[in-house]
């Protein structure tokens, strides 16, 4: 695969709903783009067209790296169809996702879901192949309930010729909160023709390294860690490279949490103050992990913009040095929603 870094691991953002879009992106790659990155999930169903918001990530794309598209669904003309349209945009390619955790998808069989129904997933293969003839790339889990699926996965993956393959060395039931299983991902990468990318529990550069080192993949893709740490990529890259990595203070993520800020809030039509807080809050639980408690309490009670931007110059304003490791907290709460480290 011709994106792949020639010289090192390739690295990734991972698409996570609600989080990594345009703004995000731009934010991101200000502090160190990774190779290429993949978009929130295009809904996909019968009748569905492209999300417009989504698909500015791809058109009004400025940061100079590739973008896939990624389609979450079951229904096969509807993602031939969709397919098709999305190709019409200036993608790298096409991913499909195989890995999204959340019940209310998994009930409607897609997503993780599909994981259970490995005859299905042969099909939408089959079908999707026929109609991209670029990229098509896949985002899996290692099965629905449990590792020993993965070999039966693993034979549908090789039937077909995808393009690159991205593993999230857990299964759906384990969610975030196990370890991941680098023996799964290191059974891909030695079986498959195609590239393998490994994703899960990368928070910094030792997690990364080690993810490598215990998988022989071709890079890694990185989420959350690199909500909490947008300077993730560039210590990657320094650490592969054998150079010392920069060291963020807390001075330089209030910088960004308050960058973050303004360029989501300038993509809001009809600005609402509040509700802008409480987006930002969904961002922030991964940010505030590590950090001092109360920090963490004060943007979950923040109700106002005065509010959520006293609490991050009040713990943020200063030259300490940001914490390399979040702590091992699997779930944290801010009285909107349960949120998954």
């Amino acid at each position: 695969m011709d994106l792949l870094a020639p010289d090192r691991p390739s690295l990734v953002l991972a698409p996570m709903q609600d989080v990594t879009d345009l703004p995000f992106m731009r934010v991101i790659a200000r502090r160190g783009a990774p190779d290429w990155f993949v978009t929130e999930y295009f809904r996909v169903y019968p009748d569905s067209r492209p999300d417009p918001y989504i698909l500015r990530s791809i058109t009004e794309n400025k940061t100079d790296r590739p973008v896939f598209a990624q389609m979450i669904g079951r229904d096969i003309p509807a993602l031939v169809k969709t397919a098709v349209e999305l190709q019409r945009h200036p993608v790298a390619g096409i991913d499909l996702n195989l890995g999204c955790p959340a019940p209310v998808v998994c009930r409607k069989d897609a997503g993780g879901g599909l994981l259970r129904s490995p005859d299905q997933i042969d099909a939408i293969f089959g079908a999707l192949r026929e109609v991209i003839p670029g990229r098509f790339t896949v985002k899996t889990r290692i099965g629905y309930h449990d590792p020993e699926e993965f070999p039966r996965l693993l034979e549908v993956f090789a039937k077909h010729a995808i393009d690159l393959l991205t593993i999230h060395g857990r299964t759906v039931e384990e969610r975030y909160q196990t370890p991941v299983h680098p023996d799964c991902v290191k059974l891909a990468a030695e079986t498959l023709p195609c590239p393998v990318i490994a994703n899960g529990n990368v928070v910094n550069i030792p997690t990364g390294l080690s993810y490598i080192q215990k998988t022989g993949a071709a890079g890694l893709m990185v989420g959350r860690g690199a909500i909490r740490n947008p300077w993730i990529f560039t210590q990657l890259k320094a650490a592969f490279a054998g150079e010392a990595a920069i060291q963020p203070t807390r001075r330089d993520l209030l910088e960004y949490a308050m960058e973050l800020y303004a360029e989501l809030a300038a993509e809001t039509k009809r600005f609402n103050p509040l509700a802008h807080v409480q987006r930002m809050k969904k961002t922030m639980v991964y940010i505030t992990q590590g950090l001092d408690q109360d920090f963490h309490h004060r943007i979950c009670r923040a109700k106002t913009p005065e509010d959520f931007e006293s609490a991050c110059r009040d713990h943020l304003d200063h030259d300490a040095p940001l914490p390399d490791t979040p702590p091992d907290d699997t779930k944290l709460f801010c009285g909107f929603g349960e949120l998954v480290k």
